[in-house]
């Protein structure tokens, strides 16, 4: 085979195509907390992108019995990689993902470890039960949380670089505004949140850190939820893409479209957002500076828009008419519909800027997808 060859056939193998999908994810959980993507942000979206690439190849992997009936030419079946060599990749991408997520501190290699085992147990024991489209969605949801998480300890980082005095206090109340607190015992400012917990002068670094962080998942909650059931969604009709014949699939698709639509366009709140913002943000220095803000929603409700019209319509043909490669159109729009519903998360957050650079992923996406499909 020809390098032009081998190079196209590990191109479908990792769906290249569909690699536009992912950065978005990162990026919409930074944006959750109100500040501006950091160099962590960064390598939280390196790891999604290995980690899906891993899932990618680990797919063809377990599944090359069944595609040499139902689609003998992906790139296993066919002859063009042989099995050792895509399990190999998936190896290989699993431990880069894994070790840009450990860069990016502890609490992100928490979380990307978490989002590894839950890939590998989709394509080797899950995909085909019950539970495949939930744990599919759930890797998509700690995708979103893996950026927050990275984002937050980016901020702490850049903060303590600026040594930015600061004096501790805490938010006693719920819903109550948040405060940054500072440790300088002699060693480097730590800055975290206190968010509806006591962590007074007196907190240990460790404490206060811990707050900032689990405020930072707690905040980029809805918008992970918001991704992972879209996923849900797309992956219960991809599960009849070879064969076709069910209508009731992407119908319930298309409902799910349009409530997950109205919801990523809906008003953003304040509240904890802001007070990561404010806790995160150390002047110019830090790069944490707060997102640009009151543009959000008006954009956020004509991305959403964009959104529900890049995956309902195809929805709509399968579900009217459901032959295998309708089916196959739905799902390929629902992967592609991921990069408008992230940009519609970024803008709700505040992030304009953000947004309109993840819609500008979308011509590379659809330019690559007619190269190589993304499913």
């Amino acid at each position: 085979m020809s390098l032009r060859g081998r190079m196209r056939a590990w191109a479908e193998l990792l769906r290249v195509s569909a690699l536009f999908t992912v950065p978005g994810d990162a990026l919409a959980g930074a944006a959750a907390l109100g500040v501006r993507p950091n160099r962590s942000t960064a390598l939280a979206a390196g790891a999604s992108l290995c980690l899906y690439e891993a899932g990618m190849a680990l797919n063809d992997w377990a599944d090359r019995e069944e595609d040499a009936i139902d689609r003998p030419h992906r790139p296993i079946p066919s002859g063009r990689i042989s099995p050792p060599a895509a399990l190999a990749a998936a190896g290989v991408l699993t431990a880069a993902g894994l070790a840009l997520a450990a860069r990016a501190g502890r609490p992100a290699l928490a979380v990307g470890t978490a989002l590894a085992a839950t890939v590998w147990s989709y394509d080797l024991r899950l995909k085909h039960t019950a539970a495949g489209p939930a744990a599919m969605g759930a890797a998509r949801a700690l995708d979103v949380l893996l950026g927050a998480t990275a984002t937050v300890r980016g901020g702490e980082r850049a903060a303590a670089r600026a040594r930015v005095p600061v004096h501790a206090s805490s938010s006693p109340t719920p819903g109550a505004p948040a405060h940054t607190s500072s440790r300088t015992d002699g060693r480097a400012p730590i800055v975290g949140v206190g968010v509806g917990v006591g962590v007074g002068a007196g907190a240990g670094a460790g404490a206060v850190r811990a707050a900032g962080r689990w405020a930072g998942l707690r905040t980029a909650l809805p918008s992970a939820a918001l991704v992972g059931a879209h996923t849900v969604a797309v992956t219960t009709v991809s599960r009849r893409e070879a064969q076709g014949g069910s209508t009731a699939a992407p119908l319930a698709a298309l409902v799910a479209t349009g409530v997950l639509g109205a919801a990523a366009g809906g008003a953003s709140r304040g509240g904890v957002r802001d007070a990561l913002r404010r806790a995160t943000s150390a002047g110019p220095r830090t790069g944490s500076a707060p997102a640009g803000p009151q543009a959000g929603p008006a954009l956020a409700g004509a991305l959403a828009l964009v959104y529900a019209g890049t995956a309902g319509r195809p929805l709509l043909h399968a579900a009217l008419n459901p032959s295998p490669p309708l089916t196959q159109r739905a799902v390929g729009g629902g992967i592609r519909a991921m990069i408008p519903l992230q940009a519609a998360l970024a803008a709700r957050g505040g992030s304009a800027g953000v947004a309109l650079g993840v819609m500008g992923l979308v011509p590379l996406a659809r330019s690559f997808a007619r190269k190589v499909s993304p499913t």
